[in-house]
């Protein structure tokens, strides 16, 4: 496996910004018939930045262990939203960021079957958006201890204000999950797999 940080240009956010990527090299088992990868989007939570993961838990040795790429972006504060007051990360997470990753690592899987998107708190809730608004890409959505009901959670109001400008703003917008899933249950398209995981204490 090659552990990457990457410093790259987005022209979505305007800004340099970062991502780590654990990488296969070659001969992995799971390598596709097209000799690419599978990919999975880890996503980090409010208060962290893409170098977590692999700081804090064993992910490259399950990437190591299951032959799929890793990606780990930076999102700062943005709740992976267009936000009200700032940049637009929603756009940069579910399509600028996609295509810089093919550019760069062409050997990833752009297949919607090989294509996994997870997260933390935050990143739980921006796991769960992507895979709602963007079905046909995820094959799969997880969330650990994600922040998903953002209406009623009072926690941090200056963060909500400059992502979302305002609860009275979040209800059946595209930024409300339980909007957003009974909208793609609607929709006819294939769904996604969701895995949600929460501690009786969080």
């Amino acid at each position: 496996m090659a552990l990457l940080h990457v410093n790259f240009s987005s022209s979505v956010l305007g800004v340099c910004t970062n991502m780590e990527v654990i990488l296969p090299q070659k001969g992995s088992f799971t390598q596709t018939e097209e000799n690419t990868y599978p990919v999975l989007y880890l996503l980090h939570g409010m208060s962290d930045d893409c170098t977590i993961w692999g700081r804090r838990t064993s992910i490259e040795r399950y990437a190591a262990k299951y032959g799929i790429t890793v990606v780990m972006p930076s999102a700062q504060l943005s709740y992976y939203s267009d936000m009200v007051y700032g940049s637009r990360f929603f756009t940069f997470f579910s399509e600028e960021l996609p295509a810089i990753c093919h550019d760069f690592f062409p050997r990833i899987s752009q297949k919607r079957e090989d294509t996994f998107v997870a997260g933390l708190s935050m990143g739980g809730y921006g796991a769960f958006k992507l895979a709602m608004r963007r079905p046909e890409k995820y094959a799969f959505a997880g969330s650990l201890s994600g922040a998903m009901d953002i209406k009623n959670n009072v926690l941090h109001p200056e963060v909500w204000k400059l992502a979302f400008g305002g609860n009275d703003m979040i209800t059946g917008s595209e930024n409300d999950l339980f909007h957003l899933s009974s909208k793609l249950k609607e929709s006819g398209k294939e769904i996604p797999e969701f895995y949600f995981s929460c501690g009786t204490s969080d």
